[in-house]
């Protein structure tokens, strides 16, 4: 049936120019797809933000197994260095070419073929939702996060979850994700005095400041990590001062750090810290340091147990590798579904997101299909 072939599916998906916020089709075919297939679908827009909430099954159902991707993409960048039309879906070399046909369109494409496909023979006590948003790729305020709010609101609910990241770095079934670290950058403002630098009694330089707090900050050890973390990490972004002229001390100094944390940390905790060392190199230079935060995300841990052991014998049943369990990566939309139940990721090898020339192995999209179709059979077993 060519409507569940999931390369078909991830070429329609690629041929929608869903860079983020934009829709550009995508959740639309995808809601037609699985409305002819059956699924009880809902869009749950917010601020501008394209999502698609998908179920089939009774509301009731003992049991419920989700899904979350997303069909936005970020840009292409210049279009002149792709050798393909970033939304022509080209078929050659055995890979399918286009923005996001890695990441990650031909994931939810998978999980789309694998759920209508298993419908057929779904239990009467079983139920299964897609929650698929249109942004995962930008600020992300309005895409997992609005459709877990309006599952709260309409007592929508899943007992576990599946996240269709790419997880793979090399090779197919290698490694999946039981859990991700936090994310938090933040910004600090040195404020001195502005003055002539052959007469620095006259001025206070912020410079030499934020300097200091900078090398104490890259200094410190976090951590030593932990069972299922590695150390966490510190890293001093930039530091600005924007100042043109030899001859003049500036007035104000910027730095920004971003940290990503495992378990043993929090970011309220974290932020604690940094205003301390802030204080601290000013109290030593009278220089006023200010700072603000952005978390992006706390570090979480799905512990390794049945739904961790279910999706890693799935994959070792298609690819007779028995993934590794991992928290390593940036942050996924996994962050938000993990406050809502359990939630696992895995995927397709990544080595390609985000390039020019992104492309999809035809015959991985085909196997992540028979996984996720696994995952569905085994967990109503």
């Amino acid at each position: 049936m060519n409507q569940i072939n999931p390369v078909e599916i991830t070429r329609r998906l690629i041929q929608c120019p869903s860079v983020t916020p934009e829709e550009g089709g995508a959740l639309t075919y995808l809601q037609d797809l699985l409305e002819n297939a059956g699924f009880a679908c809902t869009r749950v827009d917010r601020g501008g933000v394209a999502n698609l909430f998908a179920r089939y099954g009774a509301r009731d159902a003992a049991r419920t197994l989700g899904f979350n991707g997303h069909t936005d993409v970020v840009p292409v960048g210049d279009t002149g260095a792709w050798t393909v039309h970033p939304f022509g879906a080209e078929e050659k070399d055995g890979h399918l070419w286009g923005r996001g046909a890695t990441d990650m369109k031909s994931g939810v494409a998978a999980w789309v073929a694998a759920a209508i496909t298993a419908t057929a023979d779904l239990p009467t006590d079983a139920a299964l939702i897609l929650a698929i948003t249109g942004d995962e790729e930008g600020a992300a305020t309005d895409g997992t996060r609005a459709l877990l709010d309006w599952m709260a609101e309409t007592g929508e609910a899943m007992d576990a979850c599946i996240v269709g990241e790419p997880t793979c770095p090399n090779v197919m079934g290698e490694m999946m994700k039981i859990g991700r670290r936090g994310s938090m950058t933040a910004y600090f403002t040195a404020r001195g005095v502005q003055g002539h630098a052959a007469y620095p009694h006259r001025a206070l330089n912020p410079v030499p400041a934020i300097a200091r707090l900078a090398a104490r900050l890259d200094a410190h050890v976090l951590d030593e990590g932990t069972a299922h973390f590695d150390p966490s990490t510190l890293a001093i972004t930039t530091i600005d001062v924007g100042n043109p002229a030899t001859n003049v001390i500036p007035a104000e100094a910027r730095a920004t750090v971003n940290i990503r944390f495992n378990d043993t940390h929090g970011a309220a905790g974290l932020t604690a810290w940094l205003q301390e060392e802030a204080e601290r190199v000013a109290g030593e230079t009278g220089v006023e340091i200010t700072m603000e935060t952005k978390v992006s995300g706390e570090s979480f841990l799905t512990p390794p147990g049945p739904l961790s052991d279910l999706v890693a014998a799935a994959v070792e049943a298609e690819t007779g590798l028995r993934p590794e369990m991992s928290t390593s990566g940036g942050t996924s939309d996994a962050r938000f579904v993990k406050d809502h139940c359990p939630v696992v990721e895995f995927g397709l090898v990544g080595k390609t997101m985000h390039q020019v020339d992104e492309r999809v192995d035809v015959a991985q999209i085909e196997q992540l299909c028979a996984i996720y179709g696994r995952i569905i059979r085994d967990y109503f077993a």
